[in-house]
């Protein structure tokens, strides 16, 4: 079926993964799909509950790059759906150019809150472009943006600490201060150790921006990040290099504006994943994380891919790391071939605490739904 808007809610319940539909009010604007974009979610303050979507680049079904930011809040929902606004916010100044493969994040100083942009590829400028290569990307110049979304504007900082542009990077917020951790520079072809701390002032007048490089990094990409506590948060995932995925969890624990990273016990991976070449996934919430792998690897159904969702445990809590047994088979709509980049493989983006918009947790069965298919959801068989 068709999805009017092509963002989706997911759910896993009993064994199987539900997508649901949602849907955009008449005054929305038009949010294309797109695949690495930046995102993260806006609150009035730090504290607050209610908060919006904040959605930055990422490539189009073109294939083209998109320079466009968005604001995504929830409007209603009842049993049957779930209406979004979406508006796009036209930004002055020095505005980030089209990328993807970077990240946003909120910090909040002094009563104000300021969203922080960094790193991410784009193409290859026009001038530079040649027709065997037409579609080569390169990375971002260092350069940090902060943008100010009650004035609409944008104003981009050159850090003598950030020499090398990044991408696929770790970034966690906490109050005025940053953290960017591992990353990919396409220039070097490396994932070096990074560990850089933004901190962000935001006083009556200019802010002020200062990084710090910090020692401990970890050489990593496309990790995945979930926390657990308050200032706990555990790393999964990524790639050490170009043909070595990254088997290792740690924890991350940011108190008193300093960084601790420690490896962690590491769940029992199936043989399924170890002996995967490509695996994606995001966090869902509350120390919940999907993570998918290629049918190929399988041998099963080459067109599909398998999930599995990993719960990690606070510090608090005595268990082990928990991978869940189940296996969701989902059709996908691409072959990622053997020369497609780690970076660019599949993801999902999860935004939201895994259970932020539950309803009604018994499915029931409304001959009013035969009528119009598209406020159904979408269920995908999973098997243990």
């Amino acid at each position: 079926r068709s999805c009017p808007t092509g963002v989706f809610l997911l759910d896993i319940k009993q064994h199987e993964l539900k997508m649901k539909p949602t849907f955009f009010s008449k005054d929305s604007c038009y949010l294309p799909p797109l695949r690495y974009p930046a995102l993260c979610t806006l609150r009035s303050n730090a504290k607050s509950d209610e908060y919006q979507y904040i959605i930055h680049g990422g490539k189009t079904p073109n294939n083209d790059l998109s320079d466009k930011i968005y604001l995504m809040s929830l409007v209603s929902k009842n049993s049957k759906k779930m209406v979004f606004r979406c508006i796009e916010k036209d930004l002055g100044g020095d505005v980030p150019e089209a990328r993807y493969g970077h990240t946003i994040n909120v910090v909040h100083s002094r009563g104000k809150s300021m969203s922080v942009i960094f790193g991410g590829r784009s193409y290859t400028p026009l001038a530079q472009r040649t027709t065997e290569k037409w579609n080569s990307v390169v990375d971002c110049l260092p350069s940090v943006f902060l943008v100010d979304f009650e004035f609409g504007c944008c104003t981009s900082y050159i850090l003598p600490e950030l020499q090398d542009g990044l991408s696929f990077h770790v970034s966690i917020a906490r109050d005025d201060t940053i953290y960017i951790l591992g990353g990919h520079s396409l220039q070097n072809n490396t994932r070096c150790p990074n560990l850089y701390k933004l901190k962000v002032d935001l006083p009556l007048g200019s802010p002020a921006v200062t990084c710090t490089i910090l020692p401990g990094g970890i050489s990593v990409s496309s990790a995945i990040v979930t926390q657990i506590g308050d200032t706990e948060f555990v790393l999964v995932g990524g790639y050490h290099s170009d043909n070595q995925k990254r088997l290792v969890c740690n924890t991350i624990v940011l108190e008193d504006s300093k960084i601790e990273i420690v490896e962690r016990a590491s769940p029992e991976w199936t043989p399924d994943i170890k002996h995967c070449r490509i695996w994606f996934g995001c966090d869902m919430g509350k120390g919940s994380v999907l993570l998918g792998i290629p049918g190929v690897n399988k041998q099963l159904i080459s067109d599909a891919n398998y999930f599995y969702i990993l719960r990690c445990k606070g510090a608090e809590e005595d268990k082990e790391e928990e991978l869940t047994t189940q296996i969701c088979s989902q059709t996908s709509s691409e072959d990622p071939g053997d020369s497609t980049p780690f970076e660019d493989s599949e993801e999902f983006c999860f935004s939201a605490e895994a259970n932020s918009f539950d309803i009604d947790d018994t499915d029931t069965y409304n001959e009013d739904d035969e009528d119009d298919e598209s406020e159904t959801g979408y269920w995908i068989t999973c098997s243990a």
